[in-house]
């Protein structure tokens, strides 16, 4: 075999096979895995970040990174990505960023004119960070499954989302959100359906199993293995209160709906709960990992920890043995000058969680 030729076929194994120290039967809830937050997201437009920064300095520090695609995250080895979505049922409501006009001369944006289909859009805040790699959510997916497709034995990939419909009120000008209600997440459920397949999806059905509620199926270890999740994706909801409610509304237990909840222990929906503070709950997050639930906790954001290169909250983070920790600095910042980067310490971005590792 020529030389050239036995490099290729390592570089296929080694992705065929990643971290495979990983037995394939463990639970997937013993898995430890670090993702990105807020995935999707581009850069400001210069001449924009600078019109806010002259406004509010501070804001501006919180905006300032950015995100490869989804598929080069992936290809990294990240197994958690976050994508947020806004409601455009009719279309067009974000087609045109208010800031265009607000800020002149910066770069063109959806000169395909994408943004005028209906359907679910991605974004970070309306008409302020608008700018994405995959504009809409249809996009997203369908990056998603290509990946997939082109890497069947992947690991499960979590993917959290945020449904936002905040309105900003001050100034006054900015797009006003559609709503999420129950009809809208309808409309979410069988987008995932459509665009990225059932067969590609874990959902809450497959866990409960016959048991009377989801909690109960996984504090009764029905997390599935390595083995079967490979090839899967799972969404998780990020909300609670209301938009939570409108979710599991018509759905206990979450029966025949498509993501997992951010559900509190306690509740029939209860699962997947996401934990932000690993400093303040680093001995409950780890409580609730041992009893079978899955934690999401973050190891930074608004730009701190990177800006002074400040590796605590992720120290929290592995401490606490969160299953899923997301950060915005898998690759050091392109915006400021930072050492700062996140990575498991013996490296890569999955292992077996070193609470269940015997």
């Amino acid at each position: 075999m020529k030389a050239s030729a036995l490099i290729i076929l390592l570089l296929c194994l080694s992705f065929r096979f990643p971290n495979s120290d990983i037995s394939e039967n463990i639970p997937i809830n013993h898995l430890q895995i670090i993702g990105s937050h807020n995935s999707y997201k581009q850069s400001i437009d210069p001449i924009l970040f600078r019109m806010i920064r002259s406004i509010d300095s501070n804001t501006a520090k919180s905006l300032d990174y950015s995100h490869i695609s989804l598929s080069d995250q992936l290809d990294l080895g990240l197994r958690n990505l976050e994508i947020d979505i806004v409601s455009d049922t009719l279309g067009g409501k974000y087609a045109h960023p208010r800031s265009l006009n607000w800020a002149p001369g910066q770069a063109a944006y959806d000169p395909q004119g994408i943004m005028k289909e209906p359907g679910f859009k991605v974004l970070h805040v309306q008409d302020i960070d608008f700018r994405s790699n995959c504009l809409t959510f249809k996009l997203c997916l369908q990056e998603l499954k290509k990946w997939s497709d082109s890497h069947p034995d992947h690991p499960p990939i979590f993917i959290t989302m945020n449904a936002k419909d905040d309105a900003i009120n001050r100034p006054p000008g900015f797009t006003i959100p559609e709503k999420f209600n129950s009809r809208i997440f309808d409309l979410l459920d069988q987008s995932l359906k459509d665009n990225l397949g059932l067969d590609h999806l874990i959902i809450p059905d497959d866990i409960r199993g016959n048991y009377p509620s989801l909690e109960m199926a996984i504090l009764k270890g029905k997390w599935p293995s390595l083995k079967k999740a490979r090839g899967k994706f799972i969404f998780i909801l990020d909300e609670n209160d209301i938009k939570r409610d409108y979710y599991i509304k018509g759905h206990p237990s979450l029966k025949g709906r498509v993501l997992f909840a951010d559900a509190n222990p306690g509740m029939p929906e209860a699962a997947i709960h996401i934990m932000n503070d690993a400093k303040k709950d680093k001995w409950m997050i780890q409580e609730m990992v041992k009893k079978g639930y899955i934690i999401r906790t973050r190891a930074d954001a608004d730009t701190q920890e990177a800006r002074l290169n400040d590796r605590s909250t992720f120290e929290a983070a592995l401490e606490s043995n969160a299953q899923i920790i997301t950060t915005d600095y898998y690759q050091k910042s392109t915006h400021f000058k930072s050492d700062y980067i996140v990575h498991f310490p013996e490296g890569g971005f999955i292992r077996e969680n070193p609470l269940f590792k015997k």
